[in-house]
């Protein structure tokens, strides 16, 4: 497959008519399948050393971190080093000193670099970034095609797409001026963070800046390294210069404080938790004299994601799509479905067919291609999650476990689907971030449903995702105007996870981050410093107004 694309679109193809990357299957003998497997053995049974990457520069030194397979944390799947501080101001300074070629190279030759990344990504290298995303990340086959092979694909392939449009635009010219404006990079760096939860992610808030003109700081999530270490060695076969973007594997408050107290800081692009996201941006506050620019902040932060069940709604649809939302991936999608507020009288039936698919997940390693569910991603997220089912069990803010509860750490990070009914519509399980496979289900009256839904609106700190599911379009109306601000992207009779790249452009507002929209055509603005030209024919040869004659 080194010189195709597994589904069949080129970027080529893609250019004259977007279309987002078809997802395979994986049936069992199909070739996608067995090139998986055979991706899976091949990065399984072997201990991969990924360098520090700076210009043309790979380091490795003492090689003393570890990515283990969070389904089996004895085996590990990387070894990495952390950059240092004096590491991070060289990448900074070869970044800058690459700049200037690359912010004036066309837009159209950049494109190209990105272009033909995507489809190293649909073809010779879609099974290493699926095989190492389920790994090291504990995706199962479908969810890791969704995200490392499909999403980043489209994110390369629509932010190209984007950029040229962008290009398009001429300002108003007159018989004596002619006006253009050209997108520049900012001036200075990017530094861009990213999360262990989604390898696309990493790909775009590396490349996205890159494509606009700008040249990058990449810190990858100590438990994402391998795949998206694959993702710069695929940037690099396709031509991007040395220096233009650098891979740097980092402890955060090392990272964070280097980049925000060098004055060459033109933009920060971030996802993760809000603490973190605080945290940064009081350093950039701390720092805001000394900068060459006023930095931007583009940051995406998770949410307290709801599902609302009108009395009238679809409950087959309702049942499946919440425990799609809520469970897939173990519930570490910034978009999971965490909150279930259901009326009383669905609410015995949802139950029942609830628990007849709760039984049916399988939960295990992802090696195994039939399973719904794998380990959470490391020993922190489990004690996290594991603390608040045991909150539950503890019958606080009367909270009763119904399904699930267990979990086991003694050979991967395994927390069992979890089912919690509550009665305290203020209980920290309905309204902190758990990030995990853990539903909270709040009972309401029927007669209540709008009242409620104005309490949802200001619940939680959070804005990223929620779904109403009617029948009533009245209500679906009213429901739609009251959750205005309450959510970044709201879907109605649709779960709250699945954003599609130039379909539903992503982010949340509140403290789920500043929804600037990636997969949408203005989230490159957000990396542009547009410069506009005026060139005039006609001099001026009078100083005085008409006016004053």
């Amino acid at each position: 497959m080194n010189g195709s694309t597994f589904s069949g679109l080129t970027s080529e193809q893609f250019m004259k008519k977007p279309t987002n990357e078809p997802i395979l299957e994986y049936k069992k003998g199909s070739k996608e399948r067995e090139a998986l497997e055979k991706a899976l053995e091949e990065f399984a049974n072997k201990t991969t050393d990924v360098p520090l990457r700076i210009g043309t520069e790979k380091i490795t030194r003492n090689l003393d971190k570890n990515q283990v397979m969070p389904f089996d944390h004895k085996k590990v799947l990387a070894r990495y080093t952390y950059a240092t501080a004096d590491d991070i101001k060289h990448a900074i300074e070869v970044g800058l000193a690459a700049r200037g070629k690359w912010e004036r190279l066309p837009l159209k030759q950049r494109v190209e670099i990105f272009l033909k990344a995507a489809d190293l990504c649909a073809g010779k290298y879609r099974m290493a970034l699926n095989a190492t995303t389920m790994l090291g990340q504990g995706k199962n086959i479908v969810q890791a095609e969704i995200d490392a092979a499909c999403e980043l694909i489209d994110f390369f392939r629509f932010n190209s797409y984007f950029a040229l449009q962008l290009e398009k635009y001429e300002p108003i010219s007159t018989e004596s001026s002619k006006n253009s404006l050209v997108y520049r990079g900012l001036e200075g760096f990017v530094a861009a963070i990213a999360p262990f939860n989604f390898t696309a992610i990493g790909g775009n808030l590396s490349g996205a800046p890159a494509i606009i003109g700008n040249v990058v700081l990449w810190k990858p999530s100590d438990t994402a390294v391998l795949s998206n270490y694959i993702i710069y060695q695929i940037l690099e076969e396709a031509g991007l210069p040395p220096g233009i973007i650098s891979f740097l594997p980092a402890d955060g408050p090392t990272f964070g404080n280097t980049v925000c107290s060098n004055s060459n800081l033109a933009a920060i692009n971030f996802t993760g938790s809000v603490p973190t996201f605080e945290y940064i941006w009081r350093k950039v506050a701390e720092n805001l004299g000394n900068y060459t620019t006023f930095p931007k902040l583009i940051g995406e932060c998770g949410g307290k994601n709801f599902h609302f069940v009108h009395p009238s709604a679809d409950l087959t649809s309702v049942v499946i799509g919440t425990l799609r939302s809520a469970y897939e991936y173990q519930g570490q999608k910034c978009s999971a479905c965490s909150r279930l507020f259901i009326p009383e009288s669905l609410w015995p039936k949802f139950l029942e067919e609830f628990s007849k698919l709760h039984k049916e997940i399988k939960v295990g390693s992802v090696q195994d291609g039939s399973i719904f569910m794998s380990a959470v991603i490391d020993d922190k997220a489990f004690a996290r999650i594991k603390a608040y089912i045991d909150h539950a069990k503890s019958g606080a803010d009367g909270a009763k476990v119904i399904l699930g509860g267990t979990y086991d750490d003694s050979v991967g990070y395994f927390v069992q689907p979890t089912l919690i009914r509550v009665t305290d519509f203020k209980s920290k399980l309905l309204t902190e971030e758990i990030f995990g496979p853990v539903l909270s289900a709040y009972v309401y009256p029927d007669a209540e449903a709008e009242t409620l839904v104005t309490k949802i609106k200001d619940a939680t700190k959070f804005g990223l995702t929620g779904a109403v599911f009617s029948q009533d379009k009245v209500f679906l109306q009213k429901a739609t105007d009251i959750l205005r601000d309450a959510t970044g992207n709201l879907y109605l009779n649709d779960k709250s996870t699945g954003s599609v790249v130039g379909q539903q452009p992503f982010g949340g507002a509140r403290k789920s981050g500043t929804n600037d929209k990636a997969g949408g055509p203005h989230y490159l603005l957000r990396f542009a410093s547009p410069l506009t030209i005026k060139e005039t024919f006609v001099p001026l040869k009078e100083w005085r107004y008409k006016s004053m004659d």
